[in-house]
């Protein structure tokens, strides 16, 4: 069994080798992709859908090759149609291989009766991030304790921690709590949000809304309350119902004008910028990530990430950045990568930020940096840490 598996192998590299010298060469890896998605759309039609399924037999690390499948959707989207397994009028397989000096991606395609096999090569290490930017992420500790942190804020005064079982207000010289009212029971992945304005903040909780100022002290006032949470920081921006026993939004978005949208369930968003155009990026319960445009209008998605992500503005690239944790499970250690939008594309601009456990919060700060806070598993302690990101690193 071993010795036939090897062999198919070997005839597997062999060929590839012989078809990568007939193989159309691409300037990096979102270029061969486009090009193949654009071929598609000629020979579907556009406007019409066709399927496409992927293997990677190439080393190629998997974020790099869920941006070559993102860029791929995208350039069919540009072209007038789309990637979906509903009616498709056209099956795409593609795989991606490589030998020594450079990747090759073999697309097979079918409609109908008819068949093409069409081929794209770029060299090794030219995957490369917006630009030529690079992002280097960094890590500040300002924050731990041993009950779990929600959110935190920074006040004029000091910081403002909110957790289940009140807020603290932390300065240079002394500290004071706020109990939020006993009442039923908190969901066992319980979220929270913070929102500051000078001395006044408001809490978000699920069912639950407190108002409150620092100064002269802190006070606290909560109440039952099903009212929309900002996925800001800034109260001005989009609210978004949060589903009260569940730790998701489920979809009901205000936009600041007051028009309202319906869109399928969400873990958390993130806005950023390209070209002077806002989007959002929404970690949806099913896995994916998706992104819309300012008004919550699908405008691409992308393969798996973590459920929670964040927004900086380093500026690589002449836009934000999204901050997205990896896919995975709450009892493994956890990653943070920085990512640029390239035509609604999302490229990686920076090596995974390693963390001492699981991402329990991830929120984004003004000043273009965010929040994450990490349950450490060394010693099981809550740790809120400011991100940054520095281009050219």
């Amino acid at each position: 069994m071993i010795a036939g598996v090897k062999a198919w192998l070997a005839v597997l590299s062999t060929l590839l080798t012989l078809l990568s010298r007939s193989a159309r060469a691409a300037e990096d890896a979102n270029s061969a992709a486009r090009e193949l998605a654009r071929r598609s759309v000629n020979l579907a039609g556009r406007g019409e859908p066709f399927s496409a399924t992927w293997r990677n037999l190439s080393a190629l690390p998997s974020g790099e090759f869920t941006q070559v499948r993102a860029a791929f959707e995208a350039a069919a989207r540009e072209a007038g149609s789309r990637v979906s397994e509903i009616a498709p009028v056209l099956e795409a397989r593609l795989t991606l291989s490589e030998n020594q000096a450079e990747f090759l991606l073999v697309e097979e395609v079918r409609k109908g009766e008819e068949r093409q096999v069409w081929m794209a090569t770029w060299k090794r290490g030219s995957f490369r991030p917006t630009g030529g930017a690079t992002l280097t992420l960094e890590k500040k500790l300002v924050w731990e304790q041993g009950e779990q942190i929600l959110n935190l804020a920074f006040v004029d005064d000091g910081l403002l921690v909110l957790s289940p079982s009140g807020l603290r207000l932390q300065t240079k010289g002394s500290s004071q709590t706020a109990p939020l009212p006993a009442g039923k029971p908190w969901p066992r992945d319980l979220r929270g949000h913070l929102t500051t304005e000078g001395a006044r903040f408001k809490a978000y909780l699920p069912g639950m809304a407190c108002t409150g100022e620092t100064i002269p002290a802190l006070t606290l006032d909560c109440r039952a309350s099903e009212e929309a949470w900002p996925l800001e920081q800034a109260a001005t921006g989009p609210l978004a119902t949060f589903v009260g026993g569940r730790n998701y939004f489920d979809g009901r978005i205000t936009l600041p004008g007051g028009v309202r949208k319906t869109i399928p369930p969400f873990f958390s968003a993130a806005k950023v910028s390209e070209s002077g155009r806002t989007y959002w990026f929404l970690a949806m319960l099913d896995r994916r990530t998706q992104i819309v445009d300012a008004n919550f209008e699908p405008a691409g998605s992308i393969a798996p990430w973590g459920s929670d992500v964040a927004a900086i503005e380093a500026r690589c690239g002449g836009g934000s950045q999204v901050l997205a944790t990896k896919a995975g499970d709450l009892g493994e250690t956890d990653t943070l990568r920085g990512f640029g939008l390239v035509n609604r594309t999302p490229v990686p601009l920076s090596a995974p930020l390693d963390l001492p456990g699981p991402v329990t919060a991830l929120w984004t700060l003004g000043g273009g940096s965010a929040l994450a806070v990490v349950h450490d598993l060394a010693t099981g302690r809550y740790e809120a840490f400011v991100i940054t990101g520095n281009c050219g690193g």
